[in-house]
């Protein structure tokens, strides 16, 4: 009888641990829906989502394989809100371009970003970087209206995230020259890293330390805002502010950048690796650093999102300089996105930006096969409790070809920032 109580416990946990092996296979796998770009475009990007699953996405159109040095030249670029599978236009401040960093959008819709106006910039200056100079102006999104946010009294500026107070973080120029720019910098005038609330009437500059400028890229629902500090606007150390104080994260002193934090204090990004200063994604808790390691074959990496159960995505990109494979990091593991796609997807994932706390995941990925093969689509990837077999990992493990300029990955980069680390 104990023999035989036995072998029906082991079958009994051998059972449950099968059970649970499946469970966790089954919550692992993704739904995709394609949220294509707007109209004859041929990149669009979702760089952000919300808690009810809705998206903003910048969306462009790009002269089809042009090999240019900063990724092609943009014939267009706007801004987008994706809703339940269709996009929305949110047009510009009058000039004939909008883009964003990480453009949050929050629980209720409203929308953070940059636009150009149709004023030109009277320093020559082009801080929107489409080549136009152009002012650029950070803008609120909201009830179906774009308005610009002030300034600190210079002509330019960005705005990064909304969070679900309503408040608002980028930068702004002050109007004075950065002396830590190069005498034949186009873009000299000081950037600081800001905050508008109470009405957005006002910018608030942030502390930098002991560096001349910044940049703030993400804030919680706490207040606690992330980003980066450094010289001529380009990245030297990610940061952390709260209560009006700026902290240093730990880095390899080879230069790091802060684009994400959930609620816990919890923050992603990237930091350059000892030895050579190539991104890696990172993660800081209780003011330590983890790095999450590269995919196979990839060079390097960024972690651009975490919800508040610790999940983080990102990107990896390769030697080249293109986005190559999207990544999800839980449990002190990376996985490629695509392992965890069906083989019927029609998208190969190269960028993941954000997740919520339902777990979906807003990126963009190229297309595999039909008429827009090769351009690059915006996605949702939404968890479901099934075991997809198959996936696009297995029916092709490497990035597919786009018909896209090669360093398609540095125009992203440039405009997120992460262009900027190093310079």
């Amino acid at each position: 009888m104990l023999g035989q109580l036995g072998n029906f416990c082991i079958l009994r946990v051998t059972t449950i641990v099968l059970a649970c092996c499946i469970s966790a296979i089954a919550q692992e796998s993704y739904k995709v829906i394609d949220l294509g770009a707007l109209g004859n475009d041929n990149l669009g990007c979702a760089m952000s989502i919300n808690n009810e699953g809705w998206t903003v996405i910048q969306d462009a159109s790009m002269v089809p394989g042009q090999q240019d040095n900063a990724g092609g030249t943009i014939l267009k670029a706007r801004d987008a809100i994706g809703i339940n599978g269709f996009q929305i236009d949110l047009g510009t401040l009058g000039g004939p371009n909008s883009w964003m960093n990480w453009g949050e959008i929050n629980d209720f819709g409203q929308i953070v970003g940059y636009s150009e106006t149709a004023v030109p910039d009277p320093n020559g200056e082009d801080v929107c970087t489409f080549g136009t100079h152009l002012t650029c102006r950070p803008f609120l999104w909201q009830f179906f209206h774009m308005s610009a946010l002030p300034t600190l009294g210079g002509n330019n500026g960005q705005a990064s995230a909304i969070n679900n107070r309503g408040q608002i973080v980028g930068f702004a120029e002050d109007g004075t020259v950065d002396s830590s720019c190069p005498a034949n910098k186009t873009n000299n005038r000081t950037q600081l890293p800001v905050l508008w609330e109470n009405g957005k009437a006002k910018a608030k500059a942030l502390p930098t330390g002991n560096d001349p400028g910044g940049n703030a890229l993400w804030i919680n629902d706490k207040g606690q805002i992330v980003g980066f500090t450094g010289p001529c606007g380009a990245t030297n150390h990610a940061v952390v502010w709260d209560n009006d104080n700026v902290n240093t994260l730990p880095d390899n002193g080879t230069g790091a950048e802060a684009f994400g934090n959930n609620n816990r204090g919890q923050i992603v990004g990237f930091v350059g690796s000892p030895d050579g200063g190539i991104p890696n994604g990172a993660l800081w808790q209780n003011d330590a650093l983890t790095t999450l390691g590269i995919l196979p074959g990839d060079l390097g990496g960024i972690a651009s999102g975490i919800n508040d159960k610790g999940q983080v995505v990102g990107s990896n990109f390769d030697s080249k300089g293109n986005w190559a494979h999207a990544f999800i990091w839980q449990n002190n593991v990376m996985t490629d996105l695509n392992a965890l796609f069906p083989a019927n997807s029609n998208l190969f994932a190269v960028m993941a930006n954000k997740i919520n706390e339902r777990g979906q995941i807003s990126g963009m990925a190229i297309v595999r096969s039909g008429p827009d093969m090769g351009n690059i689509h915006a996605f949702i990837a939404t968890p479901v409790r099934q075991s997809i077999g198959r996936s696009v990992a297995d029916d092709e493990p490497t990035r597919p070809k786009s018909n896209l300029p090669a360093n398609i990955g540095n125009q992203i980069l440039r405009r997120g920032g992460l262009g900027q680390f190093g310079r």
